[in-house]
């Protein structure tokens, strides 16, 4: 054996084992995640309540440091919605004439004034990073355990309002079955919409709360005055939750009609022992009959434009397994939205890698896998929503790393929503492009009456036009700046010359048919 081939052999096993070590998806995992979808929700809730997701007491300097510190990571990452709770229990991350300010902005009592508008920052921050913004807000909740009614902001409509008020176990909530609180509710909807440029309103599973055992909710009062034409008190529930959502749905609609709807309910609807319809689950809690959400009931209606159900749980739990819940989920939406199209988005458990007693959890490739089965052509899911920030910055067993690397390694526009308007924007009048030390300057000029929400620009090596309809193309997507809009493009080799194609996107995400092109060697 000649020292050449010894030392060909000796690279080639070094390089096998330096194969062996990298974490690696399935073969049919890695051939998708090069083929990655042009569009995809790829969204994180930062969380606010018990200030989880965020420290309390910043200032509006530390706050906005923070927001782009926190944001600039995201957008690195190539996620682009933050899901950001503005109502966390019955109060307010930004200014309202009718709700107080939260505790958890502060680190104060309810009601202290930071000094600064935590959404206004949000809203901007992400907007300049061309990502999303969807107001998370949680309808019926006042307190969290063990805190007081005097423990809340003096105006607080809870104090302000005791009668709209029950105590089920030791939490207060709004009691749902009221029309005053419905309607309380709908003009905190509307006041948000109306002030602050959100993308989406997003809702969780808190609606009806979690049971508690041998205790009844108390609302008989509340039934025996509104209920009498239900013979049942979970009916009459279920209507209570349904008239909520519609009357939000519709309150956005007439205050800005692009502004999406969503919510992101428990992960079982009903299992298939209560109902034949339902899931082949075994899990404890279901929306149905606990949680008092008719999920169906709002993706027959058209009520929402978006669900995403919190699968909580591995592809091996013998209880309620991913897979068997995406399918039902994915079945769920091609079924029953009738009235118009309503995108399924996944709720995942980033908090449970490498921190459940499930063992699956212990596995890296656990959520990456089950982002790989939300992409099978067998699903209807357009995308994910991770819980939460901090589970994403801890980056436990570096399954963070696996899903930027190897599967968000491309810039994804999220998905459209044409039902809400159909209209195909117009490519912007003019682009310009500059070479300068630190990439391309683009300037984009637009005249066009109807003005876009959004640009995407794509960047071809060379003199000729590539896909657009493949993402490695895609440079960044970036908001619309009242018709002079600037990006400048880093990552562009000085000594390469490009071809640019820039693209509008309508405020419901539909994008123009064609694309302005700049070729930089003309």
């Amino acid at each position: 054996m000649s020292k050449k081939n010894s030392k060909w052999k000796l690279i080639t096993l070094v390089a096998m084992i330096f194969m062996l070590c990298l974490p690696t998806i399935p073969a049919k995992t890695a051939l998708a995640s090069t083929t990655q979808p042009k569009r995809e929700m790829r969204a994180v809730w930062i969380s606010t309540v018990q200030n989880i997701d965020m420290k309390a007491g910043m200032t509006k300097e530390q706050y906005t440091v923070w927001t782009r510190q926190t944001l600039d990571k995201l957008k690195a990452n190539k996620l682009n919605t933050v899901i950001y709770q503005v109502r966390p229990t019955n109060d307010a991350m930004y200014a309202s004439d009718l709700a107080p300010w939260s505790s958890y902005i502060t680190g104060k009592k309810q009601g202290t004034n930071p000094g600064y508008d935590p959404l206004t920052i949000m809203v901007e921050e992400a907007h300049k990073r061309g990502m999303e913004l969807h107001a998370w807000m949680n309808p019926y909740r006042v307190t969290m355990p063990g805190q007081k009614l005097t423990d809340l902001a003096a105006d607080n409509v809870a104090r302000t309002n005791p009668n709209w008020v029950v105590k089920y176990g030791k939490q207060y909530y709004l009691n749902p079955g009221l029309p005053e609180v419905q309607n309380y509710l709908v003009d905190i909807v509307k006041e948000l919409v109306a002030n602050y440029d959100i993308d989406a309103i997003h809702m969780d599973d808190y609606f009806y709360p979690y049971k508690i055992a041998n205790e009844a909710f108390p609302d008989q009062a509340a039934y025996k005055k509104y209920g009498a034409s239900f013979k049942k008190v979970e009916d009459w529930r279920r209507d209570n939750v349904n008239q909520l959502v519609e009357k939000i749905y519709t309150a956005i609609k007439d205050t800005k009609p692009y502004v999406q709807y969503g919510i992101s309910p428990f992960g079982v609807w009903r299992n298939k022992s209560l109902d034949k319809t339902g899931s082949d689950t075994r899990a404890g809690v279901n929306n149905y009959d606990d949680l008092f959400a008719d999920v169906r009931t709002w993706i027959q209606n058209g009520t929402i434009d978006y669900i995403t159900p919190q699968i909580y749980w591995s592809r091996t739990l013998a209880v309620a397994k991913y897979g068997t819940l995406l399918d039902w989920w994915s079945r769920e939406v091609q079924t029953y939205a009738q009235t118009h199209p309503v995108q399924l988005y996944i709720g995942l458990a980033d908090y449970k890698v490498g921190n459940d007693s499930d063992g699956a959890w212990k596995n890296k490739m656990e959520l990456p896998n089950q982002i790989m089965a939300n992409r099978s052509e067998q699903v209807a899911a357009k995308g994910q929503m991770h819980f939460s920030l901090r589970s994403i910055q801890n980056n436990k067993l570096g399954y963070a790393t696996i899903v930027s690397q190897q599967l968000y390694n491309y810039t994804a526009l999220t998905p459209d929503t044409p039902w809400l308007d159909d209209a195909v924007p117009n490519e912007p009048t003019f682009v310009q492009v500059t070479k300068e030390a630190d990439g391309r300057q683009i300037k984009i000029i637009d005249e066009n009456k109807t003005q876009p929400r959004k640009y995407v620009i794509y960047r071809f090596a060379g003199n000729k036009e590539g896909s657009y309809n493949d993402p490695q193309n895609i440079v960044d997507v970036i908001y619309n700046k009242n018709g002079i809009t600037e990006f400048v493009d880093k990552t562009a080799l000085a000594k390469r010359s490009y071809t640019y194609g820039i693209t509008a996107v309508s405020a419901t995400g539909v994008e123009s048919k064609e694309a302005f092109v700049v070729k930089e060697d003309q």
